[in-house]
């Protein structure tokens, strides 16, 4: 990842854009991380791999919820699949 101080990518924007459409580009000021400047494509896919591992991770908490409950019938493990879906782990 490239890095650029805000005075610099004011000066070099056509470079800055320019990496940035091949890896994301950090900027800082006063030597502090502020920004960062991706391609829409890149960020995409930031997303997707996002959703992916938060979709699994709530695979995860299902199936240890399932291994952990004791089944008393069908509304209890409803009602469980629905606290997971909502968050409430």
């Amino acid at each position: 990842m490239q890095t650029y101080t805000l005075t610099d990518a004011r000066n070099k924007d056509s470079e800055v854009f320019d990496k940035a459409a091949i890896e994301p580009v950090l900027l800082t000021k006063q030597s502090r991380p502020s920004h960062v400047i991706m391609s829409a494509e890149s960020y995409q896919q930031l997303i997707d791999r996002l959703r992916e591992l938060e979709d699994m991770v709530l695979g995860q908490a299902a199936e240890v919820a399932l291994s952990q409950s004791k089944m008393v019938g069908t509304e209890a493990f409803t009602a469980a699949l629905e606290r997971l879906a909502n968050g409430e782990a």
